[in-house]
């Protein structure tokens, strides 16, 4: 037996999900958040055959190119940021469907994903307690060196994008209690800016999991499906940490 996929719509926009043959006993609910190039996690068994595993519904948003930002991107939307979107219309979606709230609810991305769903849980570590991170692609202002078109369009310029992201937004007297990312160490892009945010979480104190050392061919799902299990376990037990210590 296995789980399904739909795809609804909130608030205008559509959002994939994924449905478990069973779920969880504690209600717990996964968000992902896509990378860049907006692939969905449709055929990627490594993750499937881990959210059955684990009973988890899994909702997908799909936000285009907007980098999961508190800021307007047209190509998105023209009216909410993608950040208020998830905040405003996700999590009650959420909350509707299958009747979770924080800290039930955990947050789950890959590349400008990855970024995303560390930057939501160091801004809001209450509603995102637990998060995972795959090649979380952190310094993405970078990008608009390169002349990316959308976030040119967002931000001003490259510093202004520099400071809304994750790593300046890690507070040493309020982060998620459970946060976990890894980086292949074949990633040109994106090892850096992780292993930069692996020393800062550490000289900080603050607790965090973190793998930079696995080798899984650089950035790509090839890479995102061999972290698969060691992620979505993470998140699973995390959750139930949560909801113990709750008890």
């Amino acid at each position: 037996m296995s789980g399904h996929w739909t795809t609804d719509e909130v608030a205008g926009h559509p959002v994939d999900i994924y449905e478990p043959t069973t779920n969880n006993d504690h209600g717990f609910v996964l968000i992902y958040l896509h990378g860049v190039h907006l692939q969905t996690l449709h055929d990627q068994d490594a993750f499937c055959t881990q959210f059955e595993q684990y009973g988890l519904p899994v909702v997908c948003p799909q936000t285009k190119q907007s980098w999961w930002a508190d800021r307007i991107c047209p190509e998105f939307d023209s009216e909410i940021t993608a950040e208020k979107y998830v905040l405003d219309h996700i999590l009650p979606y959420i909350e509707r469907r299958w009747q979770a709230t924080p800290p039930s609810i955990g947050l789950m991305g890959t590349s400008m994903g990855g970024q995303g769903a560390l930057r939501f849980a160091y801004k809001y570590p209450r509603q995102f307690p637990v998060v995972a991170a795959i090649s979380p692609a952190v310094d993405y202002h970078l990008r608009m060196k390169e002349g990316d078109a959308v976030l040119s369009g967002m931000y001003r310029n490259v510093e202004q994008a520099r400071q809304e992201t994750a790593l300046l937004y890690v507070n040493p007297l309020n982060w998620p209690r459970h946060q976990f990312f890894c980086c292949c160490p074949e990633d040109e892009r994106w090892f850096e800016s992780a292993d930069r945010l692996q020393m800062k979480l550490g000289s900080m104190g603050i607790p965090h999991d973190y793998d930079l050392e696995t080798v899984g061919g650089g950035h790509g799902f090839a890479y995102y499906n061999l972290m698969a299990a060691r992620v979505v376990g993470f998140i699973a037990e995390r959750l139930d940490q949560e909801r113990r210590r709750l008890v």
